[in-house]
């Protein structure tokens, strides 16, 4: 899944500090048309627009709906698709098929550029889609694809956690990551502390069920600082993480770039059908790029 909206607002993020705790409100957000699927959005949040490079989180489900995504760009970033019910089919410009389930990581670099589709029967669908911004060194990497079908578990009292991305509790994810970082889908049972790295910012979803110390449908944002975080309850939630990102950037749509000449130039590859490949298979045409918005996009802070 990817950013549908047919306005979207510029995305300011970049290098600022934070003082302390904030709990983050997702907005709902249709993907699509008249009978679209609804996700709820909590990063990029009006007064947060980063955590560590994760820098977009949309949580979805568990909804009965039929995804359609068409044929759409990325470039600067990478896209970490996780599901915990139902399934969906990735293509993208690389030639790539690949259906993922639950438990399984779908995980797309678009680097320099890249185009994918995204779609699923009607069923239940209950996941979320994530997206890490590149670093500056790494951002015109070649386009990449990787399925991940199994990950590595850190378990300890009252958790287990499936690393998805980076380094949780010295357990590491075989998934490429550009920056230090975390991504573990951890299922909590009674009180547990999970031990998380003090030079991070981390950020926790409730998924299902019912932790104590999280609000359904907002994120909570933790500065760095703390080697353990304590949750009590029973239910799966999602940690993010990672070194404060020390780069501004822009992100519009769903390019992230360094200027606004550098997003017009995006647009207009895509636009004109240069740069990033045609995603084959699918039953529809590619989703045209909106209209940029009438004022220059400028790259700002991370928090506003």
């Amino acid at each position: 899944m990817s950013n549908l909206e047919r306005d979207p607002r510029e995305i300011r993020c970049g290098a600022e500090e934070g003082t302390g705790s904030e709990v983050l409100t997702g907005r709902e957000v249709p993907l699509g048309g008249p009978r679209a699927m609804l996700v709820s959005r909590t990063l990029p949040h009006v007064h947060r627009r980063m955590i560590g490079a994760w820098c977009f989180v949309d949580a979805y489900g568990p909804q009965r709906a039929a995804m359609r995504v068409p044929p759409h760009p990325h470039t600067g970033l990478q896209t970490v698709s996780w599901l915990i019910a139902g399934e969906v089919l990735h293509r993208d410009s690389l030639g790539t098929l690949q259906e993922i389930r639950p438990g399984q990581l779908n995980l797309m670099t678009a680097g320099r550029g890249i185009a994918h589709s995204e779609e699923s029967p009607e069923t239940v669908l209950h996941g979320v889609q994530l997206w890490v911004a590149l670093p500056g060194e790494h951002r015109h990497t070649g386009p990449g694809f990787e399925h991940h079908p199994a990950l590595p578990v850190l378990s300890g009292t009252g958790f287990e956690a499936i690393v998805i991305m980076g380094l949780l509790g010295g357990v590491a994810s075989p998934a490429t990551a550009y920056s230090p970082l975390v991504g573990a889908q951890i299922a909590v049972g009674g009180v547990c502390e999970v031990p998380i790295d003090p030079a991070f910012e981390h950020g926790v979803l409730l998924l299902d069920g019912e932790v104590a110390e999280l609000e359904p449908g907002a994120l909570t944002y933790l500065p760095p600082g703390r080697s353990r975080v304590r949750l009590s309850g029973h239910g799966r939630v999602l940690l993010i993480g990672g070194e404060p990102f020390e780069e501004e950037i822009v992100m519009w749509w769903n390019f992230v770039g360094r200027s606004h000449d550098e997003i017009v130039a995006f647009r207009k590859e895509w636009m004109e059908g240069e740069g990033f490949g045609a995603v084959e298979g699918y039953d529809g045409e590619p989703l045209p790029a909106p209209v940029l918005p009438g004022t220059p996009l400028k790259p700002r802070g991370r928090v506003r």
